[in-house]
């Protein structure tokens, strides 16, 4: 048969009671709780002191049955059994006391019940290092590879529901890389003046920025949230779609700007190396020393005619005449012809000074591909 006499008296709580308006409820609240909290206080002091004594009379008998054992003085049936038993009964007594008192004590809200167990459990994400960008390439680089094909094949599609059942058959597709290797495909084809093709890889590409900034939104692996994604996207309202729109022309218009640098860039980039195999052999530009020269100098190379050029140089200042015959030869666009001189009647030298009739250089012609870059030939 149950016993339910220990549900008779339960402390529940220190102010479940209804008090008398002349008492000071709060007053009594406290002192109520402070006097429970004083008695169990008292009986755990009491509970540790016997169980303290406890374990020193057990230490105490251990220690007289080592020794009585040491010296073989103990005699059968003798008088310390009848001490030991006598001392074990009075604190098996003492003991028995303390749980009688302890069971009839009332149950409060700290003794009503305990805890089986105790557990804690935090679902904190490992923290992530953060990739150098060496990796980031590697990364990508390893992607493309494998999946190059896939992430084209995706770039072609134009339905909402053929990109939709392509990402969930290929779910790996929704990524980071994905969308890098379609920005820079659009800029390829832009550079390729392929403008209708970039509008349309331009569209998926959109489709999967948008997909990831909704992943980040919500906080979840984009694999998880394309479908959503498209379900939005084929209901969406007007103004959802507006904004889906206005992102997809700003991004043809970044493109075409990328697309635009670039090409830029490459020109430059051909016409520094085709002016670097146009120098002479003394570091200049043919072209530059060309537009640098007097009028009066360049009439001279555009007519081809040695005479006329030994004649302006006659009349020019010997000092600029020097300057600007000495960066012809070091363009490489005119050599002293020393040979070509001598055979002429010995006038001038290899490196005759220019101002002077019988001191006047005469140049000969370099071979040249094209004669406008070089800003004319002249004559031997």
């Amino acid at each position: 048969m149950v016993d339910y006499s220990v549900w008779d008296h339960i402390e529940v709580s220190d102010d479940e009671d209804e008090t008398h308006p002349n008492i000071d409820t709060a007053s009594l609240f406290r002192w109520r709780h402070q006097a429970r909290v004083e008695r169990m206080e008292q009986f755990q002091k009491e509970k540790e002191e016997l169980d303290k004594g406890c374990r020193e009379c057990k230490r105490k008998l251990a220690e007289c049955q080592k020794k009585l054992k040491e010296l073989e003085v103990a005699e059968p049936g003798g008088g310390s059994g009848g001490v030991r038993g006598e001392r074990e009964r009075n604190w098996e007594s003492k003991m028995e006391e303390l749980r009688k008192k302890e069971k009839n004590m009332p149950w409060n809200v700290d003794t009503l019940s305990k805890d089986g167990f105790s557990k804690s459990v935090f679902n904190v994400k490992a923290e992530e290092k953060e990739e150098t960008e060496e990796q980031k390439e590697q990364k990508h680089k390893t992607f493309v590879e494998r999946h190059e094909k896939q992430i084209k094949h995706f770039g072609m599609l134009r339905r909402w529901d053929d990109s939709q059942k392509y990402l969930s058959d290929n779910p790996h597709l929704v990524c980071e890389e994905t969308a890098n290797y379609l920005v820079i495909w659009c800029i390829d084809l832009e550079v390729e003046e392929k403008q209708a093709l970039m509008e349309q890889v331009a569209h998926q590409t959109i489709v999967m920025q948008f997909i990831l900034e909704l992943a980040k939104s919500l906080k979840v692996d984009p694999r998880a949230c394309f479908r959503q994604f498209f379900t939005k996207i084929k209901t969406a309202d007007q103004q959802y779609m507006e904004g889906f729109n206005d992102e997809l022309e700003a991004f043809k218009e970044r493109v075409r700007g990328r697309a635009k640098a670039r090409i830029e860039r490459a020109m430059r980039e051909y016409e520094e190396e085709e002016r670097q195999k146009r120098l002479g052999p003394g570091g200049l530009d043919p072209v530059d020393v060309y537009e640098s020269l007097p009028p009066e100098l360049q009439k001279c190379f555009d007519a081809k005619d040695v005479q006329m050029l030994q004649d302006t140089i006659s009349r020019m200042d010997p000092t600029e005449a020097k300057y600007h015959m000495q960066r012809c030869i070091d363009s490489g666009l005119w050599v002293p012809n020393a040979k070509a001189a001598a055979e002429g009647g010995g006038q001038g030298g290899a490196h005759g000074q220019p101002g002077g009739a019988d001191s006047e250089a005469l140049y000969e012609e370099i071979p040249k591909e094209s004669g406008e870059e070089e800003g004319g030939e002249g004559k031997a």
